[in-house]
């Protein structure tokens, strides 16, 4: 084994500072099972000082002008498309995602995301006239101050870009604590906000785990706001937690997502949602993980979704290609190992994967792509978020017994409707309760906000309504527009 790679260091007010006090944890890859680098998780005492850092630093970061803060971004930008490989390799090794995925998609989200912001950003009018009707009413969107961004390890720089630059851009200062098992990005993260020249103090990382810098960051007073990406019951324990303090609190939690598929449905609209629920090894709130069939094509679905999983390629991240790599860790694996014997125990019909290894696999925290057919909705797979390769697929007889079904879950992040019928998908489209419906496997538009109702959270991430996110607004009367 090689030697570990030695990240124990924080970044504070513009520095690489050691921990107070250390506390030492290794980054396991789960490809292998073997420690790739090793970090420190942080306390109290650093927690401070990156709070206090961020504090000095905002007084003159929330007044500097917009095309100032623009070039930092587009700098930004510019040097993390410089750091691509390198920011894959970490992706690779510290959560699982294969090569060439960890550079195109998980990698690619981060700078995609980063370009959002710049597009919304340069028309973003932080002083606008509230309407005609009131000339003289300004509306002013002005940073909250300093705030703690807590993110997760199934795609880190999706959620890293999602917060720290909005929060930024916004005008605000900010401390990220990624997650302890994903740590790595985090760092060439910073390492490219260092090298665009932000001011010290603007952007500070502290490693550590939700129960000690999670919770000193939610619970610290000179600290207005939380922006949490994970699960719903961390989230619950995060608004609790925050509540004494009145921070404004933004959650992006769990989904279940529910993907209808219609008898009209196109003929790749089975494989395509097979896939997606596949992708990234199921680690995606956003997964279409229940599968709704109309009945007079269930039986052909439940086929197809059974050979797409039995096609899925499982193998090491080390290694290009388009198979899924391993789940993140021991603690996700056994709990998905869980979830798939209740599955079966509670009678569902396994037609793909199961529990245990892939053939020929001996080490790494691999997971068998894994459909089950027949499906009843009150049923353990269909209401819990699995987080791992896992599909079921239920089935409906009509439009409203869909709707129904697809609105039963506590979570309303994403769904799905596959139709040909445009009148119908509409329709469809606006009864079911979720923040996201993408329909016939086309994306939503570059600026559409991520965020979803009920149990996922009401977090608006991504173009305008995500830089809005990490504002207040302030409205004032009696405004002289004629003095500018």
């Amino acid at each position: 084994m090689s030697t570990l790679l030695d990240k124990r260091k924080f970044y504070i007010g513009g520095q690489w500072v050691d921990p107070v006090k250390a506390n030492d944890l290794e980054v396991i890859d789960p490809s292998n099972e073997e420690p790739v680098a090793v970090i420190s998780l942080g306390g109290q005492a650093d927690t401070d000082a990156a709070v206090a850092a961020a504090k000095a630093a905002f007084p003159a970061w929330s007044q500097i002008g917009k095309a100032e803060r623009l070039a930092y971004a587009e700098k930004i930008a510019e040097i993390y498309q410089s750091r691509a490989e390198d920011m894959a390799w970490a992706i690779s090794h510290e959560m699982g995602a294969p090569q060439d995925m960890a550079l195109s998609s998980q990698t690619g989200a981060g700078l995609f995301h980063i370009q959002t912001f710049i597009t919304a950003f340069k028309d973003f009018e932080f002083l606008r006239p509230l309407g005609d009707h009131a000339p003289g009413t300004m509306i002013a969107w002005e940073p909250i101050g300093v705030v703690g961004l807590i993110t997760p390890w199934n795609w880190p720089m999706n959620q890293v870009t999602l917060k720290v630059i909005p929060a930024i851009m916004g005008g605000n200062t900010c401390v990220l604590k990624p997650s302890e098992i994903a740590p790595l990005s985090s760092i060439v993260f910073a390492e490219i906000l260092d090298e665009a020249g932000l001011p010290d103090g603007v952007f500070n990382l502290v490693n550590g785990d939700g129960a000690g810098v999670g919770t000193q960051l939610t619970t610290h007073k000179d600290v207005e706001m939380i922006s949490f990406t994970g699960s719903t019951r961390a989230g619950i324990a995060i608004s609790r937690t925050a509540a004494d303090s009145l921070k404004k609190v933004v959650l992006e939690l769990g989904g279940k997502g529910a993907n209808i598929v219609f008898a009209d449905a196109d003929e790749k609209a089975v494989i395509r949602g097979a896939k997606h629920c596949f992708n990234n090894s199921g680690q995606s709130c956003n997964a279409p993980t229940r599968m709704l069939v109309e009945r007079s094509i269930y039986d052909s679905a439940v086929e197809t979704a059974a050979r797409v999983a039995e096609e899925t390629a499982v193998a090491t991240a080390h290694q290009p290609g388009k198979h899924i790599g391993p789940v993140v860790s021991k603690q996700q694996w056994d709990k998905i190992q869980d979830l798939i014997q209740k599955g079966i125990d509670e009678g569902a019909r396994l037609v793909a994967g199961g529990p245990g290894l892939p053939e020929g696999v001996n080490r790494g925290y691999f997971v068998r792509p894994t459909v089950f057919a027949d499906v009843r909705n009150d049923m353990t797979v269909a209401q819990q978020e699995i987080f791992g390769p896992v599909l079921s697929i239920l089935p409906f007889d009509s439009e409203e017994e869909a709707v129904e079904i697809a609105n039963d879950t506590p979570y309303g992040l994403t769904n799905y409707v596959q139709s040909q019928d445009g009148e119908r998908r509409n329709r469809v489209a606006r009864q079911l309760r979720a923040g996201m419906i993408e329909m016939n496997g086309e994306a939503r538009g570059a600026g559409s906000a991520f965020g979803g109702v009920k149990a996922s959270g009401r977090a608006r991430e991504g173009g305008v309504m995500g830089l809005e996110e990490f504002m207040d607004s302030k409205f004032i009367s009696g405004w002289d527009r004629s003095a500018g």
